[in-house]
Order: structure tokens, then C-alpha cells, then sequence
């Protein structure tokens, strides 16, 4: 037994040896990896420069070239002027709204002046200014944001609920989830905005809105009658109990003067009247409430922000044309570089 524990003690420095070998040649494979990767990135850095620092004058004098057109090009082009307007449609026509801003720009690429002076009540020579609209989501706080949430899962099904999460409902909900919207206005004229509201009044109203506050007046109504029923019937019975109270009060006043005790029945009926006084509260709270919706949301659209009377020049980098001139080119001198390369590659390819 004794012979068998050198030759086991050298099997364990064995395996370790080999174990720490193995070890040892991985990161070396590791290395060799990252340093090939490295030189590789670099070897890539250096191919994609050494054209440029070859043509530096001819790709310098170019871009500079371009500078100086796309500048040129800012000084004597005509300037874009910008209005955004803030509305809350209601009764769902935010979808005829969303319908008509493409029309409209529709109108603007067709040239179509005629219908658009038309539509906004303006003359051919101010609708020919317009350069186009755009509708996006307006302002939103936290609160609203969660509220559409919330209205959304309702909508769902509560097995796809669980997995819908406020961040992704968030990112991929469509733009008339909404119930702010800003109308982004662009025209070659600075004082064209406020005639173009008008137009816009207009388009809140269609047969599919107008049935829905037809339906949402009669429902408001209807119940709004319920609860005047309802409130006859409670005057009716606080007139019963008052008169029960006045019998009471003369019988204790008969009672109280033959030395007799003060009944009961009476506390019960004040804590009846009580309650329906609390009743009545409520009713009446309820028809003030249908009645302020009425007030409230009596029009198809309610326009937070109007169009400015002078809008802004727009400084989108888009119109930046000394900047746009020089990227444009340089990249088509990439792209041109790029296509010589692979066809002398191609060429030459046995």
C-alpha cells in the first residue's frame, strides 16, 4: 500500500503540469487574437487615411470649394420661416386631421395654389408661399404618459398586458395615441401663420366626429335625466321624513310634558334624513358634472397655442448648406474611391 502513494503523487504533479500548460497556451491564443485584431483595426485605419494624406491639397481644395458654394447658396436662397400650432381634438378627429395635413402637402407638391387658397381662405400669391406642414405629438408630462399606458392595457387582452412594459409602449405606440398634437406650419413668408388657422378649424370636422358627439350628447342627456328622476325621488322622500319628523317633535313635546322618555324613533329619522341628504349631494354633483362636460367639450377641437403672428427662421441643420455641401461631397468621394478599388480588384482577380 505504502509503494502506491509516490507513484499517485506523481500522476497529481503530472495532470497539474499539464492543466497549468494548457492554461498557458489558451492565452496565448488570446493574445495572439487581441494583437492580430488590433493590428488589423490598425492596418484598416492606415488604408482608409493613406488616400486621403496622399490627395490632403486636391481633397482640401475640394471641400473648401464646396464651403463656399453651399454658403454662396445659404446667402442667396430664400428664407424658411417656421409656426407651430398646439390642438386637442376631440371625438376622434385627429384622424381626419392627420388625413388633411397629407393632404395639404399633397396640395403644396402639386403645385395645387388654387385649392389651397381656397381651403385657407387666402390668395393664390400667399398659398404659393406655403413649403409644407407636419403634424407630431405634442408636449406630454409623466401623468399623461401613464394614463395613455393604462387606457392602453385596458384595451388588451390581460395575457398580452403582462407582456407589453411602459417602455416599450412608449417607444412603438403610434403618433395619434396622442391627444396634443403640434402643427408645424413652413412657408417662404414670415407673416402668413395666422390666416392658415381658419383652414385647419375646418378639418376637426367630419360625419364620423359629428355622429360621435351626436351619440355622446344623447348618452350625457339620458343620464343626466336618470339622475333628475333620481332627484325628485330623493325630495320626494326628505319631504316624507320631514313631515315624520314634525309628527315626532309634537309627540316628544307630548311626551317630554307627561314626564315620558324621548323615543328613539326620532334619532333614527334625522340619521335617515342624513343620509339622504348625502344622496342628494351626490346627484347633484353628478348632473354638474355632465353639464360642465357639455360646456367643455362642447367643439370638435380646443387650439392651446395659435400660430404666431411673425414666425421663426428655421435653423435646421438641413438648411445648413455650407455644412451639407462638404459632407455631400466628401462622401461621394468615398463612395467613388470605394467603387475604383473594388473594380481594379476585380480586374485584376484570376
Amino acid at each position: 500500500m505504502s509503494e502506491n502513494l509516490p507513484q499517485n503523487s506523481q500522476n497529481e504533479e503530472v495532470d497539474l503540469g499539464q492543466l497549468f500548460n494548457a492554461i498557458g497556451r489558451l492565452f496565448e491564443k488570446l493574445f495572439s487574437f487581441i494583437g492580430k485584431t488590433l493590428k488589423g483595426i490598425f492596418k484598416a485605419l492606415i488604408y482608409t487615411l493613406k488616400p486621403i494624406v496622399n490627395n490632403f491639397k486636391i481633397i482640401t481644395i475640394i471641400l473648401f470649394t464646396a464651403a463656399i458654394l453651399g454658403f454662396i447658396t445659404e446667402k442667396f436662397s430664400d428664407p424658411t420661416y417656421v409656426s407651430d400650432m398646439l390642438v386637442r381634438p376631440y371625438f376622434d378627429s385627429k384622424y381626419q386631421l392627420a388625413n388633411n395635413v397629407d393632404y395639404f402637402n399633397a396640395l403644396i407638391d402639386a403645385e395645387n395654389f388654387q385649392e389651397l387658397s381656397q381651403i385657407f381662405e387666402i390668395d393664390t400669391i400667399n398659398a404659393s408661399h406655403l413649403q409644407g406642414f407636419e403634424m407630431e405629438i405634442g408636449p406630454e408630462t409623466e401623468n399623461d404618459l401613464l394614463q395613455q399606458y393604462d387606457n392602453y392595457i385596458k384595451t388588451i387582452d390581460s395575457t398580452l398586458a403582462s407582456d407589453v412594459t411602459y417602455e416599450e409602449f412608449i417607444d412603438n405606440r403610434d403618433i395619434l395615441a396622442a391627444s396634443i398634437f403640434s402643427i408645424k406650419a413652413t412657408s417662404s413668408t414670415h407673416d402668413i401663420f395666422p390666416s392658415l388657422e381658419q383652414g385647419f378649424v375646418k378639418t376637426f370636422e367630419n360625419d364620423y366626429s359629428k355622429k360621435l358627439k351626436r351619440i355622446r350628447d344623447s348618452t350625457v342627456l339620458i343620464r343626466k335625466s336618470y339622475h333628475q328622476i333620481e332627484l325628485r325621488r330623493v325630495d320626494s322622500l326628505q319631504k316624507v321624513y320631514l313631515n315624520i319628523l314634525e309628527k315626532e317633535s309634537d309627540k316628544d313635546q307630548l311626551s317630554l310634558s307627561e314626564g315620558g322618555l324621548f323615543p328613539i324613533t326620532q334619532e333614527r329619522s334625522i340619521t335617515r334624513e342624513y343620509e339622504l341628504f348625502q344622496e342628494e349631494l351626490k346627484v347633484r354633483s353628478a348632473i354638474r358634472s355632465l353639464d360642465e362636460r357639455l360646456i367643455e367639450e362642447s367643439d370638435f377641437y380646443d387650439i392651446l397655442s395659435g400660430f404666431e403672428e411673425v414666425g421663426t427662421e428655421d435653423t435646421d441643420i438641413y438648411k445648413k448648406y455650407s455644412i451639407i455641401f462638404p459632407l455631400t461631397v466628401f462622401a461621394l468621394m468615398i463612395i467613388t474611391f470605394l467603387l475604383f478599388r473594388t473594380f481594379h480588384f476585380i480586374k485584376k482577380y484570376e
